[in-house]
């Protein structure tokens, strides 16, 4: 099975997009997942959707808002508001990491790496097979 994020971008509109892909497949999510961060001293949080790979599919994507989001433990704010309320409508639970942040790595795809390591490690996706 491959593993691999999906990027969308970190403005209203991709927060929309997120929360979107979750209702129509709320029959495919594996796990939502908040990743706190720290960029120069400013506290961020990515957040991601994991859905269970399509039928026909190997793939498990994982779709992500990556650091456009303030922490909403710090400062509330209403794109996070709204992955709560999907969450919360589903009754799903959100999980929540501390990580490093993206700009402590060469490569964008290396921090992806970085986080799907960390997601098997607290076994959120299952390991390679």
């Amino acid at each position: 099975m491959i593993q691999r994020f999906i990027e969308l971008g970190e403005g209203y509109s991709d927060i929309y997009e997120l929360t979107e892909l979750i209702r129509v497949n709320k029959h495919r999510i594996h796990r939502l997942i908040r990743f706190d961060t720290t960029i120069n001293t400013i506290e961020k949080t990515s957040l991601a959707v994991v859905f269970e790979p399509a039928t026909l599919g190997k793939l498990m994507p994982i779709y992500i808002c990556r650091e456009g989001i303030t922490n909403p433990d710090i400062t509330p704010n209403q794109r996070y508001d709204l992955f709560h309320t999907v969450a919360e409508e589903l009754e799903l639970a959100i999980h929540s990491l501390s990580v490093k942040d993206s700009s402590q790595f060469e490569e964008k795809d290396l921090y992806y790496q970085y986080l799907i390591g960390i997601l098997r490690m607290n076994r959120y996706i299952p390991h390679l097979q």
